[in-house]
């Protein structure tokens, strides 16, 4: 059998797995993005998904909108899903100032622009804008998870009027529609800001994190758009910016936007979806769309679990696909965000909404389209029809309490396919009672299906452990995996 340590060739991806000089925490869920938390691939290969294109969400076609909206933000506060977006047009120069735009959702599928009337347009306040000042250009809002945040400044972004060194201002709010500057000077200065940069609270690193735009030294004549970041306790003070890095072999590409944030399932994982350009390609064919602006782009997929080195994927997670609008410049700009949202299918688990835009630059206003992914959905472990096998770096879990504490994947398999996987001690040797052999083959679909073997599920007596999982997949993808407690309404 083919062995492989790394995937690079297989699956455009090029990422080092990082040395595990001790057992890594098992009650985590631990999606299989990257070689991180693995050991060896046989005949399985790390495969990039492309999310589902939904509906529209948005048609940008108020007076005070157009075809160059963009920059949206997406989050979930509450019962209440939440975005903010430019609102401008153009037509060989702007045709109106640029504004601050806000939409809000029951369900992350349906959107309302409320009219708010807090901002006057035209000589009315009938709108749905909550800020036309200094920073309208970018403007990144979150909300801010930090316990000790005070309440006038739970909501907070970033924003920049547009200039590439003008620096990026910070702004509050306490109801996230009346904003306020924090204070009048830039907060982060060291960068090429005009792009969507955006920020948020980490709670495992007790820590504001930035990421932003800046120009890197490569083959452009004027460098190279690439993606720093810095942190600060206070959102006021920051530290010097550094670049991001990735796995040997990844190749210098420029990166418009990045979209980075925690992503919710395992908030010490950042995932990101940065707007790929490629500044020296035009719309395929002839089209008055785009004013002649050359430079086209797509989405690709990143994670990291120190939000310095990331995984960069190489092949296209976004592609333009057939829509004649979408191969026009600076469209399919992912949107900053990710929000759990209802399913497909009755009866499926939950799914995870991207947004992108679409109609960019194009005759007619500027759209926003939802895309889904399965949760944990973005990359798997793969295998065909004749199978193959992944073992991980050692692990340690501690036991559940009133329940039984089982072994609970992400998987999708055919109906022939299967999984299957064996528990070994951290010498590599198999434990009695959990080989392969022992292993009830595990076929279906759901994001946590509970592992058996022939003396059950419950894996309790081996907790606190280091212990390794091999695993058999045949026609099937493993998205993640975690040690928990089975509930009483598991899936079947």
């Amino acid at each position: 059998m083919r062995q492989t340590r790394a995937c690079a060739a297989a699956a455009c991806l090029s990422i080092t797995g990082l040395a595990q000089t001790a057992a890594v925490p098992g009650n985590r869920l631990e999606p299989v993005w990257d070689m991180d938390r693995l050991s060896a691939l046989n005949d399985v290969r790390l495969t990039l998904h492309e999310p589902k294109q939904r509906e529209v969400s948005l048609v940008h076609d108020a007076p005070w909108e157009g075809n160059v909206c963009c920059y949206h933000t997406v989050f979930q506060d509450g019962p209440l899903y939440r975005m903010y977006y430019r609102g401008a047009n153009w037509d060989k120069k702007a045709t109106h100032r640029e504004v601050v735009c806000y939409a809000e959702s029951d369900d992350g599928i349906v959107w309302r622009k409320p009219e708010l009337g807090l901002v006057e347009f035209e000589g009315s306040k009938a709108n749905n804008i909550v800020w036309d000042q200094l920073g309208s250009h970018n403007f990144a809002p979150f909300r801010d998870a930090n316990p000790a945040c005070p309440p006038e400044q739970r909501y907070k972004a970033l924003g920049n009027d547009g200039s590439a060194k003008a620096g990026l201002l910070a702004f509050v709010s306490s109801d996230a529609v009346s904003w306020r500057r924090l204070r009048p000077e830039p907060v982060i200065t060291k960068g090429a800001f005009d792009s969507q940069n955006v920020a948020f609270w980490d709670a495992g690193k007790q820590c504001y994190v930035a990421f932003f735009r800046d120009f890197q030294k490569g083959s452009a004549r004027h460098g190279v758009r690439a993606i720093k970041t810095c942190t600060s306790k206070d959102f006021l003070t920051w530290s010097e910016p550094e670049w991001l890095t990735y796995g040997e072999g990844t190749p210098q590409e420029e990166l418009y936007t990045n979209a980075i944030l925690p992503y919710p399932r395992a908030p010490w994982i950042y995932v990101g979806f940065p707007k790929r350009f490629v500044a020296s390609r035009t719309t395929p064919w002839d089209s008055s769309g785009g004013g002649g602006i050359p430079g086209l782009s797509d989405g690709v997929f990143m994670s990291s679990r120190d939000g310095r080195r990331f995984a960069r994927w190489q092949r296209a997670f976004l592609r333009p696909g057939l829509q004649r609008e979408r191969w026009v410049n600076r469209n399919n700009m992912i949107a900053w965000g990710l929000v759990e949202t209802a399913p497909e299918f009755p009866g499926a688990p939950r799914e995870l909404s991207l947004y992108s835009t679409e109609n960019y630059y194009a005759q007619g206003p500027a759209r926003l389209r939802r895309m889904t992914v399965r949760q944990d959905g973005f990359v798997s472990a793969q295998a065909d029809e004749k199978g193959g096998t992944l073992t991980t770096v050692p692990v340690t879990f501690t036991a559940a309490v009133g329940a039984p504490t089982a072994l609970l994947v992400n998987l999708s398999t055919s109906v022939p396919g299967q999984f299957r996987c064996e528990i070994r001690d951290a010498a590599g040797q198999p434990l009695p009672g959990f080989s392969l052999a022992e292993c009830v083959p595990l076929y279906g679909d759901g994001i946590e299906l509970p592992v058996a073997w022939k003396g059950g599920l419950d894996v309790g007596a081996l907790a606190g452990k280091p212990v390794v999982l091999h695993i058999e997949l045949k026609d099937a993808d493993l998205f993640a995996y975690r040690f928990g407690a089975v509930s009483a309404n598991r899936e079947k």
